[in-house]
């Protein structure tokens, strides 16, 4: 029986693959510094509720005015507490966000690149969904290529995302850190996406917009207990 023809893959088996993968990088990551993280988190958490205290105060004290909307904005602006409270949780997002990302990207430069280099020339997401990496030939890239296709992978993401959407023109599928290190991403397993994968596509968004619940949440009773300490209730 003959092998089926590999062919090249659309952007959403790609992203899928991708994205199976950055779960598992993730998870790594917050056991590597999971201590750091929870003491970022807490920083946050102190920074919104001084936030919602500050905001609480500025409203009672513009309570009374008989102010247009942009001339109470204009006025909350401009109070000096409020812009602490603002830098203040600038700065805490920033030490959570930024030290989280740059781990996320060093892991991952190492998990792509070890693992499209090896001779499975796929990582576990790409391997789930029968996905394979090659060079332009449809060699084996090997580790060098690897790396340069991953350290190329920054330019998708600083260009917006317009670089991993260029993926989706056919015929070669090729993004633009596959066009800058002359590899292809072929599917060599024609099967439909599994059911695991089909279910983690969907469920994204709807976890996306739980944890946007969950944080709103957050905020919302904070400052409800901002305004009831203020008030006096």
């Amino acid at each position: 029986m003959s092998s089926p023809v590999a062919s090249a893959t659309p952007l959403l088996r790609r992203y899928t693959a991708w994205s199976l993968d950055a779960a598992a990088i993730g998870l790594l990551v917050v056991s590597l510094i999971h201590r750091r993280l929870y003491e970022a988190l807490e920083t946050c958490a102190r920074a919104i509720d001084a936030l919602t205290q500050a905001m609480a105060v500025l409203m009672q004290q513009t309570l009374e005015l008989a102010a247009s909307p942009p001339a109470l904005l204009q006025v909350w602006m401009a109070d000096p507490q409020l812009q602490v409270a603002i830098t203040a949780l600038t700065l805490a997002v920033s030490a959570l966000v930024l030290p989280t990302m740059a781990v996320f990207a060093l892991v991952a430069f190492a998990w792509f690149s070890a693992f499209e280099g090896s001779q499975w020339q796929a990582t576990p997401g790409k391997r789930l969904l029968g996905l394979q990496v090659v060079d332009d030939d449809g060699l084996p890239p090997g580790y060098v290529r690897a790396g340069l296709r991953n350290a190329a992978g920054l330019l998708s993401w600083v260009s917006f995302n317009i670089g991993h959407l260029m993926a989706a023109r056919a015929p070669r599928h090729q993004a633009l850190h596959d066009r800058i290190a002359g590899t292809r991403v072929l599917q060599r397993d024609p099967a439909p996406m599994p059911m695991l994968a089909r279910l983690w596509l969907v469920l994204q968004p709807p976890a996306c917009f739980l944890l946007l619940a969950l944080l709103m949440h957050r905020i919302d009773q904070s400052l409800a207990a901002a305004l009831d300490a203020t008030l006096g209730f």
